[in-house]
């Protein structure tokens, strides 16, 4: 799955770090981002991670962030801006 966080506006700097599986997209020493082969996880409030993962097939509970945040499977359920604002917000949570 590729997901340039370049394109993403109004976030500060950031660190990549390559794993096997995934990339970690860390502002200092939290994790803002990790995208895996097929999914985004991402920070979020409880709230929003509710709605959600109510709302949508594709969004499910973080298994790196656990109940502050949630995993995505880009599926079409979202736009391209949605996922951008949410990686915005999941940035400004670290």
């Amino acid at each position: 799955m590729v997901f340039d966080v370049s394109e993403v506006t109004g976030i500060g700097e950031y660190t990549k770090k390559k794993e096997k599986d995934r990339t970690l997209y860390q502002k200092g020493d939290k994790t803002f981002l990790v995208v895996n082969k097929h999914t985004l996880e991402l920070r979020t409030d409880r709230e929003l991670k509710n709605l959600l993962t109510a709302k949508y097939e594709s969004v499910m509970e973080s298994r790196f962030f656990g109940r502050g945040g949630i995993e995505i499977v880009p599926a079409g359920q979202l736009t391209e801006d949605e996922l951008r604002d949410l990686v915005r917000l999941s940035y400004n949570l670290s």
